[in-house]
């Protein structure tokens, strides 16, 4: 399979959708962003003909409407580690990102894709200590994402223990948007 990036995201659904951001904001406003960032997203990934874009989804067997040629899987069960494992899986060399990055960009996921052909990993950190992008070539550690603390400032820094010994690039560091300071500084 070529090169792929996979886009998480949750079907969108007044209510289910960006849970932190909807108690500054509410619920129709994170589901208006959600949507519209989602649909940006993937419309500027699907355009870039240097790989295939995916829409990875939650609940498994939501519709999301998206670009011509985008095809969807289910995410499967499991904590994000586990659901990101699989999508990776999936594919060679492989990309995820998430879908509430308003500063993503197709030039960063081929960016991503440039740097495993000279790391076994790439990641691009957040502000928060997390991270909106992960990329991994054919060889790569059988837990990558064992003991990470989700949703916390130490993601970043848990997975990387994970890649101790293995080359790894990190891209720009960004901005995802979880709650509404967030949606505000952006």
């Amino acid at each position: 399979m070529r090169d792929t990036v996979f886009v998480f995201a949750r079907a969108p659904r007044l209510g289910t959708v960006k849970r932190r951001l909807a108690r500054g904001i509410g619920d129709r406003a994170a589901l208006q962003f959600h949507r519209a960032t989602l649909a940006r997203v993937l419309r500027d990934l699907a355009a870039d003909r240097r790989f295939v874009t995916v829409l990875a989804v939650t609940p498994d067997r939501a519709r999301i409407a998206r670009p011509r040629g985008v095809r969807v899987v289910p995410q499967g069960h499991g904590d994000l580690g586990a659901r990101m494992h699989r999508a990776l899986g999936r594919a060679r060399r492989a990309v995820v990102v998430g879908s509430d990055i308003p500063g993503l960009r197709a030039a960063d996921v081929a960016a991503a894709f440039r740097a495993l052909g000279r790391t076994r990993a790439c990641f691009g950190p957040a502000e928060d200590g997390g991270y909106w992008l992960v990329a991994l070539g054919p060889l790569r550690p059988a837990r990558p994402f064992a003991g990470v603390r989700w949703s916390s400032e130490h993601a970043l820094a848990d997975t990387l223990r994970n890649f101790a010994g293995r080359r790894v690039a990190l891209l720009r560091t960004l901005r995802d948007v979880d709650n509404a300071v967030d949606l505000t500084a952006v």
